[in-house]
């Protein structure tokens, strides 16, 4: 009786050295997919960011619409048969 509980133990103390022991555990190994699915999903997601950002040059560099937007928005250009009119406020107007 002895013998069989010494053997179960050196059994059971091999299979537990056999699944965590070594250079990478078990648990180690869960962690490591688990990593990946992480790094996985975000290396998609900045593939996404470099796809739109590569049409959005896209259309600075060829389309004339976004051109126009551009310069208009960020540079207030206008067309030659455009007036601008800027309107500034007096800060003067509002104390007595």
């Amino acid at each position: 009786m002895r013998g069989r509980l010494i053997w179960g133990a050196l059994i059971l103390g091999a299979l537990v050295f056999a699944l965590q022991a070594g250079e990478y555990s078990t648990l180690d190994i869960v962690r490591q997919h688990r990593r990946i699915s992480e790094l996985t999903a975000r290396g998609d997601s900045l593939q996404h960011m470099v796809d739109s950002l590569t049409q959005a040059e896209k259309m600075v560099r060829t389309d004339p619409a976004t051109q126009e937007r551009i310069a208009r928005e960020e540079f207030g250009m206008v067309r030659g048969d455009e007036i601008l009119y800027r309107f500034i406020q007096d800060s003067s107007a509002g104390k007595p």
